[in-house]
């Protein structure tokens, strides 16, 4: 199966959810988040990184709860076109 290119929207996107997701972890370790997520810390770093822009949905959700972040507030943070979530 051949993947279509991602568009700069997408890109993009990518690039926020791992600063969202850098930013949120700390000063905790990639591995320790990763491990408790059940990922590897190939993956986060991946995310985290923008390497792998459109992640699956189950494995932003189990970072994210790892991480103390709603889905909500995740989207709402990364998508330009998301209404703003309050705390």
């Amino acid at each position: 199966m051949v993947r279509l290119p991602l568009s700069p929207t997408e890109v993009e996107r990518g690039r926020r959810l791992g600063s969202l997701l850098r930013d949120a972890r700390g000063e905790r370790s990639m591995i320790e988040v990763a491990l408790a997520a059940g990922i590897s810390p190939e993956t986060l770093r991946k995310i985290e990184t923008g390497r792998v822009a459109t992640p699956s949905f189950a494995t932003v959700a189990v970072v994210a709860g790892v991480l103390g972040l709603s889905l909500d507030a995740v989207w709402a943070s990364i998508d330009e076109t998301a209404p703003a979530v309050s705390a």
